[in-house]
């Protein structure tokens, strides 16, 4: 199943491609455009680009997570519209390695997403300080998140109607990051919105990979919110992908 999964990815690779272009271009827009404005009001009036795309690059890294994680609940949607799934129930395989497979996949591409992204970030002034210990607890986070985010996926995919809709439903994957500190400090939102974006799982997360990355302390709240956050939600995307799975009728 992860042979299959992968093979998809490689002769059918524009959805991949379309969701990874998204991340880069607002990289590029918001270092290239908004850089110098944005490291003003970071830094206290002081404008310096640099300074920005450090802050930048591990927020854009989790949206590049969710985008690539609204490919895996398409890709679901797909094969559950298409008759695939009925057939795959009446040969001797586990069900289990069904739904496996589309997530094994679809972490090694968000992974290869994100070493691409990354890269780009380096290229355009990136420069994390991490240690080797502190790039494995990265490498190990960016894993538990993409996991989580596409166990939730999986399970988007099976509930919904069609490919349109899956993409549909997904959204709030995708629109979670931008209401957390990935572009601007909690601290510069209005207190009614302050609350909301602190503590939803995106924040802490990007807060914890912010400072492995730049050498600069994650702080153990953080570490253990986004751990708490992006396991349970793994674990309940699994609950939920396998039950759904289990009762879904064939179409």
């Amino acid at each position: 199943m992860l042979r299959r999964n992968l093979l998809h990815a490689r002769r059918y690779p524009s959805l991949t491609l379309q969701l990874l272009l998204t991340p880069i271009i607002l990289l590029l827009l918001f270092v290239y455009l908004f850089g110098d404005v944005m490291s003003a009001g970071i830094d206290g009036g002081h404008a310096d680009r640099s300074d920005y795309v450090a802050y930048l690059v591990p927020g854009i890294l989790f949206l590049t997570a969710g985008m690539t994680s609204l490919g895996t609940a398409v890709s679901v949607a797909t094969d559950m519209t298409e008759g695939i799934m009925a057939r795959f129930r009446t040969m001797a395989i586990s069900r289990a390695c069904v739904l496996i497979g589309h997530v094994i996949g679809s972490v090694i591409q968000t992974l290869t997403a994100l070493a691409l992204v990354l890269g780009l970030g380096c290229v355009i002034g990136f420069r994390p300080d991490a240690s080797p210990v502190e790039w494995i607890a990265a490498a190990g986070l960016m894993a538990l998140v993409s996991l989580a985010l596409t166990w939730i996926a999986v399970g988007l995919g099976l509930v919904s109607p069609n490919p349109e809709g899956a993409s549909n439903m997904g959204y709030p994957l995708i629109m979670l990051p931008f209401l957390s500190s990935a572009f601007v400090p909690v601290d510069a939102m209005p207190g009614w919105f302050r609350r909301f974006a602190e503590y939803q799982p995106f924040t802490p997360a990007i807060e914890t990979l912010r400072g492995l990355l730049l050498g600069s302390g994650i702080g153990t709240k953080n570490a253990v919110l986004a751990v708490a956050w992006f396991a349970g939600l793994a674990v309940l995307g699994y609950l939920w992908s396998k039950a759904r799975f289990n009762r879904e009728p064939r179409r």
